[in-house]
């Protein structure tokens, strides 16, 4: 084992210890104080490889190597650093440590560059805490406004200002970044899918990511007794709630085209045994490769809930999230595939069926995007697991392409 990998695993390890159920895969949800352990971690480690740390009012990380232009927009590369609850080790960290050891190998190398390099560790992407995901991005692209970022709040009630402010963090800092300050934006990411394990393949050179949307359902009916109420007599919230739900796949399935429908979370209130549910809550996620099945599953949807208004029921729906299909800059997947060639490394051009980071910020800057081999293809479970030796190679793919992209010069 090489000490590039050996590092790789060591970051790994050791971001996996900051979670909130040991032994049951990482929970890290953002503003937590496994959060505040971890971003302590990639601090000190940023300005132990001489990087100058900035946090925003999000609490996203910034570690910066100036460059010699003044005033010259920064190469990013980074991930995220949050979880989904009981996930793996890898979903965000191993993009995160990739942008840690690119920036190793430039101090390693004496390497200073004409474009300033930053690495960077997003918050909330997941959007397990606060709902919608990739809050961390959105908010630097202005996607998420100052307002509707300090309005948001978890199941507990606990605003985003509050959580911040507990583990330290300064919510009145600025919040959205000048694009012209971004010269390019490149993340590693597990590919979640068992097609590069599948083809034995350490490199996926990600082309197109599949366009998503998220709601919120509210379903709101009249709590009563479970054993005095007339089965005829009932606004039952979860029944109403199931019925739409077991609707979905087919909503799905008629569109085709890899379209998927998917309910992750489900509350039901009062949540007693003996309690007719008065209200659910729930969420639905839509993704497809094409747009225009993402807003027929949406006029679907909202068919779907008037058809059910009825009877003591009311539905509400919230739209927390929309993102169209997005294809990555041709010019750095040129650079990417061009660079793997060079290295010797395989690799296979790919799409992502998960939304990433990556896809908020070619909105406003030039993207590039690498994927490495899922073992099973497993994701978003404490199975979850890629090989160091994938990571690596990836590293030194970043690494030739942030070198081209920074237009290094030696010291």
């Amino acid at each position: 084992m090489n000490n590039l990998q050996a590092r790789i695993e060591e970051h790994i390890e050791t971001l996996s210890k900051f979670t909130a159920t040991p032994g049951q895969g990482t929970t890290r949800l953002t503003y937590s104080n496994e959060d505040k352990k971890a971003r302590e971690y990639l601090k000190e480690k940023m300005k132990e490889y001489g990087l100058n740390v900035q946090e925003d009012g999000l609490g996203n990380i910034f570690g910066k190597l100036d460059g010699t232009l003044p005033d010259a927009p920064s190469v990013l590369i980074g991930s995220h650093f949050d979880s989904v609850p009981n996930g793996g080790s890898y979903d965000g960290p191993a993009g995160v440590v990739a942008g840690l050891e690119v920036a190793a190998l430039f101090a390693e190398n004496n390497l200073k560059p004409k474009y300033p390099l930053e690495v960077i560790a997003l918050v909330e992407e997941e959007g397990s805490r606060f709902g919608g995901g990739l809050m961390g991005s959105r908010g630097i692209t202005g996607l998420l406004s100052e307002d509707e970022f300090k309005n948001l709040t978890d199941h507990d009630g606990i605003s985003t200002v509050e959580a911040m402010t507990k583990i330290g963090l300064d919510p009145t800092l600025p919040i959205k970044r000048d694009p012209k300050t971004m010269k390019a934006f490149l993340e590693l990411h597990i590919e979640q899918g068992p097609i590069l394990e599948d083809k034995n393949i350490p490199i996926g050179v990600v082309e197109t990511i599949v366009g998503l949307t998220q709601f919120e359902i509210t379903v709101e009916g009249q709590a009563g007794h479970a054993g005095t109420t007339p089965m005829d007599r009932r606004s039952d919230a979860l029944v109403t709630a199931a019925n739409m739900i077991a609707r979905f796949p087919s909503l799905a399935t008629e569109e085709g085209e890899g379209t998927v429908v998917t309910t992750g979370k489900l509350h039901v209130f009062p949540n007693g045994a003996n309690v007719i549910p008065k209200k659910t809550v729930f969420t639905v996620d839509i993704r497809s490769g094409k747009e225009e099945h993402i807003q027929n599953v949406i006029k679907k949807l909202n068919r779907l809930i008037a058809s059910y208004s009825k009877d003591g029921i009311h539905i509400s729906a919230i739209q927390q999230l929309y993102m169209k299909p997005k294809k990555m800059n041709q010019e750095i997947v040129s650079l990417l595939k061009q660079t793997s060639n060079e290295l010797d490394i395989d690799y296979f051009p790919i799409n992502s069926g998960a939304g990433h980071d990556a896809m908020v910020l070619a909105d406003v800057t030039d993207v590039g995007m690498i994927f490495i081999p899922s073992k099973d293809g497993l994701s978003h479970c404490p199975e979850e697991w890629s090989d160091s030796r994938d990571i690596a190679k990836a590293v030194d793919i970043l690494f030739q392409t942030a070198k081209k992209l920074t237009e290094v010069e030696k010291k």
